[in-house]
């Protein structure tokens, strides 16, 4: 006879877990306000009264999406920050992310969602706090790559890390629109290179020619 070994907490933690993942399937498939605690509940084989075992509320389990969303995105745009310049470093982030997005197509939904709502909620909060992180992120690799001269002279570095969020979103969006996510793949090597072409246009012919 086996037994569960497990402790109340980390049985817990993997139930959150299973929640925020099969919300995050279902948000792939559809609008993430139709999904209801009864969907998710059954998506993990409980009832819908154990899934506030575990989140207060389903916004609460929309929060967990984004915690998770920060945290695994992050790690994997930090991780990225490699190659011989940081212009090589602002490709493998931008590649990380669509690949991310191509991974998870669900995410994107949930934060579309709450960004349409005029009032500031927690959702949008998370969402923001995202966002500013990626940014900073980006403006640090256009920081170092403009201590190395290596991008044309005057390039206001704030409008350049807003555009380079600014391209991978429209891919992302345009994504969800046509229902082809995995499309973000062949297209984002282009998207990536004129964006390129606008901030360092001497050194582009050695970053596009890099495997």
């Amino acid at each position: 006879m086996e037994f569960d070994t497990r402790s109340p907490k980390q049985a817990t933690e993997i139930r959150q877990a299973g929640l925020v993942a099969a919300a995050m399937s279902l948000a792939a498939e559809r609008n993430p306000a139709d999904i209801t605690t009864a969907d998710l509940a059954r998506a993990v084989g409980i009832s819908q009264g154990a899934v506030f075992k575990h989140f207060s509320s389903k916004e609460a389990i929309w929060l967990a999406v984004l915690d998770w969303t920060a945290d695994s995105l992050l790690a994997r745009l930090h991780e990225a920050v490699i190659g011989p310049t940081p212009l090589h470093a602002l490709q493998a982030i931008f590649a990380a992310h669509v690949d991310f997005v191509m991974e998870h197509p669900g995410v994107p939904r949930v934060i579309f969602q709450d960004l349409q709502h005029a009032s500031d909620s927690p959702l949008k909060g998370s969402v923001r706090k995202i966002m500013q992180q990626h940014r900073m992120l980006v403006t640090d690799q256009l920081k170092r790559a403009q201590v190395q001269n290596l991008l044309r002279p005057g390039t206001d570095l704030q409008a350049a890390a807003v555009l380079f969020l600014g391209a991978v979103q429209g891919l992302v969006m345009q994504a969800m629109v046509s229902g082809q996510v995995q499309s973000m793949a062949a297209q984002a090597p282009g998207v990536f290179t004129i964006y390129l072409r606008g901030i360092a246009p001497s050194v582009t012919h050695s970053i596009e020619s890099t495997p």
